[in-house]
């Protein structure tokens, strides 16, 4: 993305405090919390299940607001947008990877890729598609179906529906959770490996001390605090 200024950061989080409330009492998650993200920049954050991870990613990408403070995404507070105008954003710049692939079943690998391209309005979106299923592997499988696809197989099609956006920002939330080990490492190199091509800022939600071992930076949410953790 060479079009963004990398010293500002692509994604900031500025005194951010998120708390719910239950019928226990209120359940505060963070305080005071402060991110910087830098466009192209590779970033895991780990921690213990229930400590926010998710929910913060959630913040990160306009899915969510924050209780205090504010989301920046490219200089833009996030709260001053509409729910409209998040979504756009969210469509025009941003693009997930979950843990459970998020297919849609009745769509094969290539209008499942195809899909948000049409949406955005690109005129060559079948080429598209296409190219990004050969960069994962899949040119032979455009007219399979989710179901007669591997755990790894689909987590691939979910890969290049990501990446042929062309997303400023790529969020991946336990990428290789549902997969077995041997499996997991080949979706690890694919994803760093289109990483390193794009330039797409990665933010990685993970368990996997090896997949987060091959960003950038990683960061440990505990207590509601980011620290971050040396190489």
């Amino acid at each position: 993305m060479s079009h963004l200024n990398r010293e500002e950061p692509i994604i900031e989080a500025q005194d951010v405090a998120k708390s719910f409330r239950t019928q226990a009492g209120a359940v505060e998650l963070f305080r005071n919390l402060d991110l910087r993200i830098l466009p192209g920049e590779s970033l895991a954050i780990i921690g213990r299940s229930g400590a926010g991870k998710s929910t913060l990613l959630s913040l990160l990408a306009g899915l969510d607001t924050p209780t205090e403070g504010h989301i920046l995404f490219a200089g833009q507070p996030l709260d001053q947008l509409d729910d409209a105008a998040r979504a756009a954003l969210r469509l025009e710049q941003i693009s997930f990877i979950f843990q459970s692939f998020h297919l849609l079943p009745e769509l094969d690998a290539l209008d499942n890729v195809r899909l948000p391209l049409e949406i955005q309005g690109h005129q060559d979106a079948d080429r598209q598609a296409r190219y990004w299923l050969e960069q994962v592997g899949l040119g032979a499988r455009l007219d399979h179906y989710p179901a007669q696809l591997s755990g790894g197989e689909q987590q691939r099609v979910a890969i290049a529906r990501a990446f042929a956006t062309e997303p400023k920002v790529l969020f991946a939330d336990e990428p290789t959770g549902n997969l077995d080990d041997d499996t997991g490492h080949q979706i690890i190199e694919q994803l760093f490996h289109l990483n390193a091509d794009t330039g797409t800022t990665l933010i990685l939600i993970t368990h996997d001390i090896d997949l987060a071992g091959r960003c950038q930076r990683r960061l440990h949410l505990h207590n509601g605090r980011l620290e971050e953790v040396s190489p």
